[in-house]
């Protein structure tokens, strides 16, 4: 089916309001390809896109079409336990979870929707803890705020498995007309309130390392108008940390009025922390995302507020736990566009290294499957901004984070160290680690057409530039089998390695980006940074003739 059919079935669908029709009347030619070119597909980590109406935006019909395919699949396989619903402070997120939770009722499968917004990770432990079949979250993470999207997750608590996924998505293909699906409100939708959050908290609590060490330490916290600001602050003050809320960003506020920006791993999103913190001379700056699975750092040292890269803060959350207090044998999991500081680390402990595909998903399904195995779990992260110390939630964990990270920063002051300088530590022990992340952004038809051609042009040509003697390539296109028995499904990522480090080229599996990984090792910080500083150039001066 065409774009223009699509649309003009949309445009004479009886059930649509007049209201909604005048809006499919407005909207331009481009708009009309834009929102009609393709149906907005669930791919392995769920559905994001750009709301509105339309088959390739996130609008009610796309989430009953979804919803509808998932609830088959659930029944097909007798998952019949009920469904937790959460969602974040994003436009239509209560409004989705709600249509999620009347799909699932005209399919007579029970579900569990919080009353008020509850991070991702919250989810997972829901899911586990009321052992239900599965958990749906509605959220765009830390996407721009005319984002929304759908992730689902299985019994154990983790995102949904590929396999799963793929069946999930036949059922969703299945569904020809979303305007016919079915709903209703009646007894098998339950609602949440905070009944769980004590519950949760205490099992973060339980990751502490040094438990009896005076608090001495000022916080600032910011949830970025998101989901963390109902558990983050409740926990830090009441563990006995002095904390200082960004009062303008802890309001819940679909369009992020306050904030610069909703992703910590943009600088501009930390702007009013730093502002508060130099009033209250804040010694650390926390900052999650919407949903809260993802938190940025900032650290005050010598007089100057730090950023610290995903890759760090992982780095020294990893280190702390294995040099501060005996570990069984067990796992550290990251993936393969993690900085290798964090193999380094872990072997050097003489613990084993699982290695993943991105997205925490992969992680997930680790922690389950050595779960069932003598040995243990013992920390996951990714370079993006996300880690999960104990899996007790099989997703990234802010609200974990946090309150780990919060514990490092009172316990290296009270040995008069900061986070930076426990870092210039690690990197003494280990070697200079500089990593990097660049998104170029490009977005709609051509930006897609785009990235696909500049893939295709290093899958067949290669990387061939003069300060970066490529010694090894991994094309994870066909799948590959790492060590420890985990496989690695089919990707569209590629890997050159030289002796100094990694360049990686993966387009982003949830926005309109490709994403290139650079990480260096060099025998000093500043090496390896004019190292990477040259790379990126040449990087991009290729990509500019692709």
């Amino acid at each position: 089916m065409d774009t223009q059919q699509r649309y003009l079935n949309w445009l004479n669908e009886p059930t649509l309001s007049k209201e909604e029709k005048d809006i499919l009347k407005n909207l331009s030619s481009s708009e009309i390809e834009e929102a009609f070119y393709q149906d907005l597909s669930f791919g392995t980590g769920g559905i994001r896109g750009v709301l509105g109406l339309g088959t390739n935006r996130m609008n009610i019909y796309i989430i009953r079409k979804a919803t509808f395919g998932f609830g088959r699949y659930l029944l097909k396989h007798n998952l019949l336990e009920g469904v937790a619903i959460a969602y974040d402070n994003r436009h239509m997120s209560y409004e989705f979870a709600k249509e999620a939770a009347k799909v699932l009722a005209a399919l007579g499968i029970k579900s569990y929707v919080y009353k008020n917004l509850r991070p991702t990770p919250m989810l997972s432990f829901t899911v586990r803890h009321l052992n239900l079949s599965a958990g749906i979250m509605i959220t765009a993470s830390h996407n721009p705020k005319e984002y929304n999207g759908y992730k689902v997750y299985n019994k154990t608590g983790s995102q949904l498995s590929i396999d799963e996924s793929n069946e999930v998505i036949e059922y969703i293909n299945q569904v020809e007309n979303p305007f016919e699906i079915k709903t209703l409100d009646n007894e098998l939708i339950h609602y949440l309130n905070d009944e769980i959050d004590d519950i949760y908290l205490k099992e973060v609590i339980s990751i502490a390392v040094h438990k009896d060490i005076k608090k001495d330490i000022n916080i600032v916290y910011s949830p970025l108008h998101g989901t963390g600001g109902t558990l983050a602050p409740k926990l830090l003050k009441g563990s006995g940390y002095n904390v200082y809320p960004v009062e303008s960003q802890m309001i819940p506020d679909p369009n992020f009025s306050a904030t610069e920006s909703s992703n910590p791993e943009e600088k501009q999103s930390f702007n009013a922390s730093i502002e508060l913190a130099k009033k209250v001379n804040a010694d650390i700056i926390l900052v999650t995302d919407p949903d809260a699975d993802r938190l940025g750092v900032g650290v005050l040292h010598e007089g100057t507020y730090h950023l610290l890269t995903g890759n760090q803060t992982a780095a020294l959350m990893l280190y702390y736990i294995l040099s501060e207090q005996k570990t069984p044998d067990g796992f550290v999991y990251t993936t393969v566009v993690t900085s290798e500081l964090i193999k380094k680390i872990g072997e050097s402990f003489h613990k084993n290294i699982g290695e993943t595909l991105t997205g925490f998903k992969f992680i997930g399904e680790q922690a389950e499957r050595i779960s069932k195995t003598n040995y243990t779990y013992l920390f996951g992260c990714e370079e993006s901004y996300g880690s999960l110390v104990k899996d007790f939630v099989r997703d990234k964990d802010a609200i974990q984070a946090v309150y780990l990270l919060a514990e490092i920063a009172n316990t290296l002051k009270s040995r008069n160290l900061t986070m930076v300088d426990y870092l210039n530590l690690i990197y003494e022990k280990y070697g200079y680690y500089v990593d990097e992340t660049i998104s170029i952004s490009l977005k709609g038809i051509e930006g897609q057409q785009r990235i696909k051609k500049i893939m295709n042009y290093f899958r067949t040509r290669g990387l061939h530039i003069n300060q970066f003697n490529v010694t090894n390539t991994i094309d994870y296109i066909k799948g590959k089998m790492n060590p420890h028995d985990i496989y690695l499904p089919p990707s569209d990522v590629i890997r050159f390695e030289s002796d100094k480090g990694f360049i990686i080229f993966r387009p982003s599996g949830t926005e309109p980006k490709l994403k290139i990984y650079f990480s260096i090792k060099e025998n000093t910080k500043e090496l390896a940074r004019n190292t990477i500083d040259i790379l990126k150039q040449e990087v991009f001066n290729i990509i500019e003739e692709i």
